[in-house]
This record gives structure tokens, C-alpha cells and sequence, in this order.
């Protein structure tokens, strides 16, 4: 039956900050909220969040935009849930207390425990079950970490005091009041602890990394109500209906709904997703199998995935390490002062290479640079990285499809960026679109939630409502593209391997 109710709150819960945002049933944000919260490196490769500053600002964003906009509990047909993956929590189940600071998805403390298992000869195995490159980046290595370093944690574990999430199941057990220890398959299939072929939790990987099984969440439906907030957090329970990784949710929010459609979300890193159809294809390229969402009952969506691991932080970084600019909104124009770069190339490989490298010990560097290098070459070079790092992966996709992906449908806080949209399309050779709403990894959630309840009856109800903002046509020629992207190798080649061997 149809849900009467005007509006779906989606949680948007990302690296740098939480966001709440009220769309309505045209798919319309009718408001929202931010908060940042802080960043902790407490030795080098280290990356880590307060998991209960995560829970705190999630919270305080949801109820201030339904404040500020007079909308009630009872007003609100579901809550989606969409969050920065692979994020490792561990928590006391009697308490809901955290044993210790979450280690975020950038952390590279277990490289070198990664690169033992693949010397052992585990990576193959671990790529076949799971989709994903053997490395530091996902949770089982963390989740194990965790549980050698914390005092005690193993045997609490083994005994089923304890409870291990990515960040929507830490979000969804506090939501739901400690009832409801649960995850879905697109958060899931990040862990490297999943079968993304019989999507269940997998023994000999459990066995391979000593997890014991009882620290698990439940995995459920990415589109279906898994629980109920607690009535005294909004005012009456809210049904939780929907949830996705978050670049999941941006490809389903970004109507990505057929086989081939591809999406790049532009955010702290850089990600790009492709719609695989009902069946996981197996990379041949270095890209990452992974699930893309499951709709009740339905058989699951599968995607291919590249992921580039640092993309708007390097303006961050351009901001908080440099301070060449004040405020990330200032680069754009910054950079456009300058018709090129100068031959400048930055490789933001401050946390390791991602796809198609997945290089570890790759670290940033800075090339090509004379007395008339100005912030402005340096700005250009952060953006064309941006674009550069992303086209790799467009070309690994494209390898693995066998087929030109026709189109990039983008979205992310960068997308809005006219100059980098353009150099996206002018290295890639092919149309980058941009939607009317760039919100789409929040607009996913609400979708799916939406979906379960009622709000929206079917995909084509939902692909009706997306609409294109700006097309960005590519403007270079083939030899000054290619040009570009054979420099742009040799300036990661000089960054790999530096902090040890090449992985």
C-alpha cells in the first residue's frame, strides 16, 4: 500500500562528516544538516574516528533538520542509512560502548599483516569469495587487529560479549536502542569476510583471519525494514528501511539501475561503480567485485568497482597541510588562473595507490616543478590528479566490460567543481553528466527505504525522478589525452614501493 507520509530522512553518515537530509516523494531535499568531526592520526598511516562522536553527530544532525523544519516523527515514513565503508567498530554488546577508536578505511597499520597472507598464497582464494583485492583498505584485517591489540578481546569475543560493525551497523544498533545487530549485503561484501556468491559470512575466512562468528552482524535486505528507531531519540519510532554503503547507495541514487551504467562519486576518495547485473563479474583489471544492493526478496544487483583513495582531500590537503588556499571552495578559481599546470604532477597517494595499483606502500609526491611553479600550477595538478586517478579506473572498467562505457554519471561534494568535471571529460574521452541533485548517495538511501515502505512503488518510479543538471562534452584531442595519461604513469610510477616493496 502507498505510504502516506511526505518524507524520507536519509543518514548520511561519511568520512569527514554526518549529514541528515529530508527529501520528499519527488526526490527533493527539503533540508538538511551537517556536522564535521575530527580527524585522528596517532601515528603515521593511521586514521582513526571516535565512535561515539560518529553516533553523537549523526544524531544531532537527524534531530536538528527535523526541528528546523517543523517536521514530527509520524511525519517521516522511514529512515535510510548510508555510511563510509569498510570503517571497523568493536563494541560491548551490555554496554554499547566502544573498546577503541574505529579504524577508518584509509588506515594502513595492517599492510604488512596483508602482505604476509598474500606471500602465503591467500589472495587468490580471498579475491575468488569475496571480489576484492587482498589489502589493508577493508575490515577483516582491522577487526582482527583489534581483537590481538584490545586486552582480553579475543576471549570476549569467543564468549559473545561483543559486537563488530562498519559504521551502519554501529549507526543502526544505536537507532534501534541495542535491538538490532544488523548490516546488508553492500556493507557486508567490504569486509573481505563475505561470499558475495553465497552471501553469507564466510567459515574459512573467519578461520583464516580467527574471527569468531559471534562478533557478526545479521545481514538483511538492503531495501526492507530491519528495525525501529527508539521512540524517545525522534518522538515516536521511525521504520529503518533502507541501507547501503555509500557508494552503493550514489549508484542506485543515480538511477544506475541497468548493466553498464557507471557513476563516480567525488568525495574524501574517489569512486567509481558500475552496474555488473544479477551475476559478479570477475576483474581481470585489479577493479573490486562487490555487491551493489539487494531489494527484499529480489536476487542481488552486483557492481564493479574502482576506488581511488584520496580525491577531495587533496584539496583538503592543499587547505590544512599547505594552506595555499583557505577554504576548498577557492580552488577552482584558484586553478583556473593558470592555463595548465606546467608540466606539475601531484600523485595524492598519501594513503597508498588504490585501484588499479593497490599499492600500500606508494606514498604522495610532487613532480615537475621550476622556480616559476606558482599555488596555482600546484592547485591545477591537484585537480588534474583528481581526473587522472579516475580515468585509470574508467579504462580498467571499461577493459573488464569488454565494451565504452557511453557515459559517467557523477556526483559527490567535487562534482560541483565546473573545472575538474571538465578535465574529467577531457581525459577520459567520454561525457560526464551531472544531475540536479548531487546528493545522490543520500538520495539512494532514502530510495531504497522509500522503496520498502511504499513511498515509491517500483526502480521506474524512482529512474523517472532523475534529471540531468550539465553535460560536460570532452574537448581534447586523442594524442594531447593520451599524452597526459602516459605522464601521469611515469609520476605514479615514481611514487610506488616507498615505504617498502611494491605490493
Amino acid at each position: 500500500m502507498p505510504n502516506a507520509a511526505p518524507y524520507v530522512l536519509a543518514l548520511d553518515q561519511g568520512t569527514t562528516s554526518s549529514r541528515a537530509i529530508l527529501f520528499d516523494r519527488l526526490g527533493q531535499v527539503m533540508g538538511s544538516a551537517q556536522r564535521e568531526f575530527a580527524q585522528h592520526f596517532p601515528q603515521p598511516g593511521w586514521v582513526e574516528h571516535d565512535a561515539r562522536e560518529l553516533w553523537g553527530s549523526q544524531l544531532a544532525v537527524a534531530r536538528q533538520v527535523l526541528h528546523e523544519h517543523g517536521v514530527s516523527a509520524n511525519d517521516v515514513a522511514a529512515i535510510g542509512l548510508t555510511n563510509q565503508r569498510e570503517t571497523t567498530v568493536l563494541w560491548d554488546r551490555a554496554t554499547g560502548e566502544p573498546l577503541a577508536p574505529a579504524i577508518v578505511w584509509q588506515d594502513r597499520r595492517t599492510a604488512a599483516r596483508c602482505d604476509a597472507l598474500r606471500e602465503a598464497g591467500h589472495a587468490g582464494p580471498i579475491q575468488h569469495k569475496t571480489g576484492l583485492v587482498l589489502d589493508a583498505y577493508f575490515s577483516a584485517t582491522k577487526l582482527a587487529w583489534l581483537l590481538d591489540q584490545i586486552p582480553g578481546a579475543r576471549e570476549r569475543a569467543g564468549r559473545g560479549e561483543l559486537a563488530f560493525g562498519t559504521v551502519d551497523s554501529w549507526l543502526i544498533w544505536n537507532l534501534a536502542g541495542g535491538r538490532v545487530h544488523a548490516t546488508d549485503p553492500s556493507n557486508a561484501s567490504r569486509t573481505m569476510l563475505f561470499n558475495i556468491h553465497t552471501l553469507r559470512w564466510d567459515d574459512e575466512l573467519l578461520a583464516l583471519f580467527n574471527i569468531p562468528a559471534s562478533v557478526l552482524p545479521q545481514v538483511l535486505p538492503s531495501s526492507g525494514v530491519l528495525g525501529q528507531t527508539a521512540a524517545e531519540l525522534f518522538g515516536a519510532p521511525i521504520p529503518i528501511a533502507g541501507v547501503a554503503g555509500d557508494q552503493q547507495a550514489a549508484t542506485f541514487g543515480q538511477a544506475c539501475h541497468s548493466e553498464g551504467m557507471a557513476k563516480n562519486t567525488y568525495g574524501t576518495g574517489c569512486f567509481m561503480l558500475m552496474n555488473a547485473g544479477p551475476k559478479p563479474v570477475v576483474s581481470q583489471h585489479r577493479l573490486l567485485t562487490t555487491v551493489g544492493w539487494t531489494l527484499g526478496e529480489q536476487a542481488p544487483v552486483y557492481c564493479l568497482e574502482g576506488s581511488v583513495f584520496v580525491a577531495g582531500a587533496t584539496v583538503q590537503w592543499l587547505r590544512d597541510g599547505l594552506q595555499v588556499i583557505q577554504s576548498v571552495n577557492e580552488v577552482e578559481a584558484l586553478a583556473t588562473s593558470v592555463a595548465d599546470p606546467g608540466d606539475v604532477y601531484l600523485v595524492p597517494a598519501f594513503a597508498g595507490l588504490g585501484a588499479p595499483h593497490w599499492d600500500g606502500h606508494a606514498r604522495a609526491v610532487l613532480l615537475g616543478m621550476t622556480r616559476g611553479t606558482t599555488r596555482a600550477h600546484i592547485a591545477r595538478a591537484a585537480l588534474e590528479a583528481i581526473a587522472l586517478q579516475s580515468a585509470e579506473v574508467f579504462a580498467a572498467m571499461e577493459a573488464d566490460a569488454g565494451l565504452p562505457v557511453r557515459e559517467l554519471r557523477v556526483d559527490g561534494g567535487a562534482s560541483v567543481n565546473n573545472l575538474l568535471m571538465q578535465l574529467q571529460a577531457d581525459v577520459l574521452g567520454a561525457p560526464v553528466v551531472r544531475p540536479r541533485i548531487t546528493e545522490t548517495t543520500a538520495l539512494g538511501a532514502a530510495y531504497l527505504a522509500g522503496l520498502a515502505v511504499g513511498v515509491w512503488c517500483d526502480m521506474d518510479d524512482i529512474a523517472a525522478l532523475w534529471q540531468v543538471d550539465r553535460v560536460f562534452e570532452p574537448g581534447w584531442s586523442s594524442d594531447r589525452r593520451q599524452a597526459k595519461r602516459d605522464r601521469w604513469a611515469q609520476s605514479v610510477a615514481r611514487s610506488r614501493g616507498w615505504t617498502g616493496d611494491v605490493a
